[in-house]
């Protein structure tokens, strides 16, 4: 990743990698399965321009330790806040892609007061998810169903890694010709590291119970997301036929929408472009 440096960080009994570049205001991004902190590549160089761009391994993920445990979004959220006190940030922007965005909505409902503003990429809030599936939505999101499910995901998966992750970076792209060969080597690496498949999946199987009963009660609780947001997807991903500006709306109280011409669930690498115009505006303000 040009510009960016790697780095080590203790945060508690987990060490973390992370990378990171630039002067002026923290911002944060967070990556997304099946990923690493690599698929900011593409837009973390022009981002430094303004900011001191951080972009850590989430727990589990990429370099950073792969635990048994902690997998939960309100655990994986402190995880990056302790990150930032280290670095010395009291206030910082977060930029959350897929399950990174998950992580970064956590992040900003427990920590309004280290956290000042929210981008999130395509995604809708985990509860309204579930809250929502049907047959349709069954049908798009089938693997989060197989992902919960315990030693199964990796004895399949494991047969062949490439293959697995390969379909994903192909349908979920707009072009549907994947991301590029080297960009999916760096990906398919990281998978192939000891626990880094189990990791993953650990990641989905927190939704139950963990992350719902959290969720549900902050919904029911009424508490909200107060920091201005910024909720980006795909047209021609699979947030392309939900609603997703008005399910966000229901979540926080200061909400712009962005959905993207020809561009599947990868936004950072199918149009880098328009993610750092519509970021550097969103934070400009």
């Amino acid at each position: 990743m040009s510009r960016l440096e790697a780095a080590m960080a203790q945060v508690d009994d987990l060490r973390m990698h992370y990378l990171r570049g630039g002067d002026g205001p923290p911002l944060f991004l967070l990556h997304g399965w099946p990923q690493t902190s690599h698929c900011w590549h593409r837009v973390a160089g022009p981002l430094t321009e303004t900011h001191t761009v951080i972009a850590p391994d989430l727990r589990g993920y990429g370099r950073t330790d792969k635990p048994r445990t902690g997998y939960d979004k309100r655990t994986m959220a402190a995880d990056v806040a302790k990150l930032a006190e280290q670095l010395g940030f009291d206030r910082v922007a977060v930029a959350g892609h897929d399950r990174g965005g998950r992580v970064a909505h956590r992040w900003a409902l427990d920590r309004p007061d280290q956290v000042e503003r929210l981008a999130v990429l395509d995604i809708a809030p985990t509860r309204e998810m579930w809250r929502r599936l049907d047959r349709d939505l069954g049908k798009a999101y089938w693997h989060w169903l197989f992902h919960l499910q315990p030693d199964l995901p990796e004895l399949l998966a494991g047969q062949n890694i490439a293959a697995y992750l390969g379909y994903f970076f192909e349908r979920w792209t707009f072009q549907r010709q994947g991301l590029p060969a080297e960009d999916v080597a760096e990906y398919v690496r990281a998978f192939e590291a000891p626990g880094a498949l189990r990791a993953g999946f650990d990641d989905y199987r927190a939704s139950f119970p963990d992350d719902a009963d959290l969720d549900d009660a902050d919904y029911a609780a009424e508490k909200r997301l107060t920091q201005p947001v910024l909720a980006m997807w795909g047209k021609s991903g699979l947030l392309g036929s939900l609603p997703t500006h008005e399910i966000w709306r229901d979540y926080a109280r200061d909400v712009t929408g962005i959905g993207l011409d020809d561009c599947g669930h990868f936004l950072p690498e199918e149009q880098p472009s328009q993610v750092v115009a519509h970021l550097r505006e969103f934070l400009a303000r």
